[in-house]
């Protein structure tokens, strides 16, 4: 059986919710426990962003798209006093994560299975310590760069709820949709391009597990590029 059609009431995610139906095992698992992990935007966001989490954290970080869950869950084994949002909207990518977490529990995740920008602006001002969107859907045609999640819009959430000196990574395979980031964040006021060497944007981050796009953007001969941009 298909997932059942969601009604659609965002404002910048684009493309499919789901693909192939859910194994019963997942659905089950993720029936379970994404209630369990998930942001209650009905209900104002705490000033402190830290007592969302079960764990005792000392920051927090957001990511946009996890796409497989691949960084989402090295980070948040890596780095247990962090906290992290991960937004996915895409159903069998989530369901995938909850599998994983059911599997290996970490206490320092909150999820999100639908448009980021419900989150960003749910968010209180000057709340997070990072925000990472890795290997975003390019829309590669013309017609649809509108699309794009890399906007002035969204760069002005992200600066509101960025503190002063903390990082938007931003990292994809395809050159146009680098190009794009890279214009639409120098144009911005509260944006700072951290590089001075074609080596600091063509070096992954520190720690970087790979995801499963970028093995497949290898294979095709395509390589990634790693931006990040510092909020004044």
């Amino acid at each position: 059986m298909s997932e059942p059609r969601r009604e659609r009431s965002t404002e910048a995610f684009f493309g499919r919710r789901s693909g192939k139906a859910l194994r019963p095992m997942q659905r089950s698992i993720r029936d379970e426990l994404l209630p369990l992990l998930k942001l209650d935007l009905n209900t104002p966001a705490s000033a402190d962003l830290r007592s969302l989490f079960t764990a005792e954290v000392e920051t927090v970080r957001m990511e946009i798209g996890f796409g497989g869950g691949e960084h989402l869950l090295h980070e948040a084994s890596r780095c247990p006093k962090s906290g992290f949002i991960g937004v996915e909207p895409f159903v069998n990518s989530m369901a995938k994560l909850v599998v994983d977490l059911h599997e290996n529990p970490l206490q320092n995740i909150r999820l999100y299975d639908d448009d980021a920008t419900q989150v960003l602006d749910w968010l209180p001002a000057a709340s997070l310590d990072g925000i990472d969107l890795f290997y975003p859907d390019p829309w590669p045609k013309k017609k649809h760069w509108k699309r794009r999640f890399v906007s002035q819009k969204n760069l002005d959430r992200f600066a509101r709820v960025l503190k002063s000196g903390s990082r938007f990574r931003f990292a994809s395979d395809i050159d146009t949709y680098v190009n794009w980031t890279l214009q639409h964040c120098r144009a911005h006021e509260e944006f700072d391009w951290q590089a001075e060497t074609s080596a600091d944007w063509h070096t992954p981050y520190e720690a970087w597990p790979g995801t499963r796009y970028e093995q497949k953007a290898h294979r095709e001969g395509r390589i990634g590029a790693y931006l990040t941009f510092l909020r004044r």
